[in-house]
């Protein structure tokens, strides 16, 4: 049944990708470059997918350094997406992993000509090449660690984009590294979180916008506790819908927030 459905996947053309995985259930993960990046990115494509239906799409950024095996590898997106989708818990869904810096070394942020590819070359991309659902409404972006940082920074800053952010194990306040190692205290403001979500509020509640933040013990030694807690607390203090996920275990972490977050985005 699988090489049945790798088949038919395999008519359906994505310009300078190729498949380099089919998944338990069917699922296929492509390999490629998005416009306006230096290095391969990774598109996932449900069971039984079909290019006459249209799919909601979730966006998701890599930590840093980092790169998008992370997704793939570590925390095994095709295995979960392929066992959920099938068993009809999630919605069908794709998932465009890009990659942010010149090489897996880059340690900055989610921001300046990154930002720049995901909100202006990217996401356009995927909606003319891929059957999207090319709305707001059709579109999550998430992102664990510095990923979820940038999920929060590029969301905000882009309120009408995206219908759902989510940020596993992420922070919500910009580091002075990458494209912000000089920038002046106005360019900070303007990429902080707790800054943009009081400035967008009422937009992001008339589009109703939704928030899923969860964090676990891997970032305690420098990020403080309570920090994503906090962060929950202001964005319900302003009306916006917020799920809140703590988990005490270090082991299995990042699987635990993935699966979680993609099933409150997709559920079924």
């Amino acid at each position: 049944m699988v090489h049945v459905l790798a088949a038919l996947l395999s008519a359906f053309v994505l310009p300078g990708f190729a498949s380099v995985a089919v998944e338990p259930n069917g699922g296929q993960l492509l390999e490629g470059q998005f416009p306006g990046t230096a290095r391969p990115g990774l598109v996932y494509l449900p069971p039984s997918f079909d290019p006459a239906t249209r799919y909601p799409v979730v966006y998701l950024l890599h930590g840093m350094p980092g790169s998008p095996s992370e997704y793939t590898n570590g925390t095994e997106l095709g295995t979960f997406a392929d066992a959920q989708v099938a068993a009809g818990t999630v919605r069908p869904f794709i998932a465009v992993i890009p990659a942010a810096g010149a090489d897996p070394t880059y340690d900055g942020e989610w921001a300046g000509p990154w930002e720049t590819a995901l909100v202006d070359k990217i996401v356009p991309w995927v909606d003319a090449n891929l059957p999207t659902i090319a709305t707001s409404a059709g579109r999550v972006l998430a992102g664990l660690s510095a990923g979820g940082y940038g999920a929060f920074d590029i969301a905000l800053r882009h309120p009408s984009l995206f219908g759902a952010v989510e940020s596993w194990s992420g922070y919500f306040t910009p580091l002075r590294d990458g494209p912000f190692e000089h920038v002046s205290a106005a360019t900070l403001a303007a990429n902080n979180p707790s800054v943009l979500a009081r400035s967008e509020a009422s937009t992001l509640r008339r589009a109703g916008t939704r928030f899923f933040v969860s964090t676990g013990p891997y970032h305690s030694h420098w990020i403080p506790r309570g920090t994503t807690q906090a962060f929950a607390r202001e964005l319900r203090g302003l009306g916006l819908p917020t799920e809140l996920r703590v988990y005490p275990d270090r082991v299995g972490e990042w699987r635990e927030q993935l699966d979680a977050g993609l099933t409150w985005a997709f559920t079924a």
